[in-house]
């Protein structure tokens, strides 16, 4: 087995490489903006939506050494391992698991937390075609995970990036929560279809306007970028009617101070029942199995003094952008409602009121494919 040394030319989808003193770990928001997060956002950036190692080479056989981190909450099961998925050419043929690592155990009670320590692991792929092809292992998307070495039995090359580079920025869903595997995210799939290479900046919890992520989309080389919000703007319930316009304008204005004519989507939510009429924050419920579920907990009636509703950011969105769009011919609009709607909400409902399952992450990206990379689309 010949050992490469893990370089960020062969990592994807990362912003940057930190080492931690056990490997590499990828982040997916600079040092700079890190340093302006809070907790929930510096968890969720650290597990590697979108991030996938990328060689080309003739080898059979493929291991990777990580090191993850669990992470979970005292009284309550952790999640299923996270899954490694292995591409060829672009095809997806393969998954596999690690073991070991640590396990990061949140109180969300009183905010402490504790790491539990634990060796690196090791996923293989063998059995590959012994012919010179790309192969990309996609890193789990709900685990952070530090990369510790890379072996082969064939020598590795960086292939050259080729395709355009689509940045997207979003909540839980954009991110992953609920998807099958890293690969099949409602954005990896999108990016499938269109034939570009995607950098996911989607943080669980943490789609909130903040300026350094603004900051982030306008100093990261891209050739299309897209923001999905709103969820998180109403489950947290951070800010009223009377802010968020002014909030979306300023994101959109540090986007074009360095991308001033990049194609620029932003995406509105898809239906949430829960929150359609409902303000925030939302609450966690926990069943005698250990399976959650939200609910909305504020007062519709306060809706009109300037709480926040899915329906009300919607409505927002749509008068922001109709203002800008005449005098940017590069901005455009997605309704989320055309990728997830009343009538997909009876047949696939949000299994735990706020998330899409897998089934419905392939719908969004079919839907978000048809609507956006084809003929006609703002990414065509």
């Amino acid at each position: 087995m010949i050992s490469t040394e893990i370089t960020p030319e062969l990592v994807r989808g990362a912003l940057e490489l930190e080492p931690t003193g056990d490997g590499l770990r990828p982040h997916r928001l600079p040092a700079r903006a890190r340093a302006q997060a809070d907790g929930q956002l510096l968890m969720a950036e650290a597990q590697p939506s979108g991030v996938r190692l990328v060689l080309r080479t003739r080898a059979s056989v493929v291991e990777l050494d990580t090191l993850r981190t669990r992470v979970g909450y005292r009284g309550l099961p952790l999640r299923p391992d996270g899954v490694y998925d292995l591409h060829v050419d672009g095809r997806l043929v393969a998954r596999a698991g690690t073991s070991g690592g640590r396990v990061l155990r949140l109180d969300p009670a009183t905010g402490d937390a504790e790491t539990e320590p634990g060796p690196a692991g090791t996923v293989r792929f063998d059995g590959l075609p012994a012919h010179d092809k790309e192969v990309v292992v996609w890193l789990p998307h709900t685990e952070i995970t530090d990369l510790v070495a890379l072996r082969t039995d064939a020598p590795v090359t960086v292939p050259p990036l080729e395709r355009p580079v689509w940045l997207h920025h979003g909540s839980s869903i954009s991110h992953g929560s609920n998807a099958a595997s890293p690969s099949t995210t409602w954005p990896a799939l999108a990016a499938a279809a269109g034939g570009v290479d995607l950098v996911n900046l989607g943080f669980g919890g943490s789609a909130m306007l903040d300026p350094f992520a603004a900051r982030a989309l306008r100093d990261t080389p891209a050739d299309l970028i897209s923001i999905k919000i709103g969820i998180n703007l109403v489950n947290a319930d951070v800010m009223r009617r009377r802010a968020l316009g002014p909030a979306l304008h300023g994101f959109l204005d540090t986007i074009r101070e360095g991308r001033p004519t990049t194609p620029l989507l932003v995406v509105a939510p898809i239906l949430c029942p829960i929150h359609e009429d409902t303000p925030g924050p939302g609450a966690v419920d926990v069943d005698e199995r250990g399976a959650m579920s939200f609910r909305a907990t504020g007062d519709p009636a306060e809706v009109p003094a300037g709480r926040l509703t899915l329906r009300v950011i919607r409505e927002e969105i749509e008068r922001v952008l109709t203002q800008r769009i005449p005098d940017d011919p590069h901005l455009h609009h997605l309704d989320g409602l055309e990728l997830y709607g009343e009538a997909d909400a009876a047949e696939l409902p949000l299994p735990d009121r706020l998330h899409p399952d897998a089934a419905t992450h392939v719908r969004i990206a079919d839907r978000f494919a048809a609507r956006v990379f084809a003929p006609g689309g703002p990414f065509a």
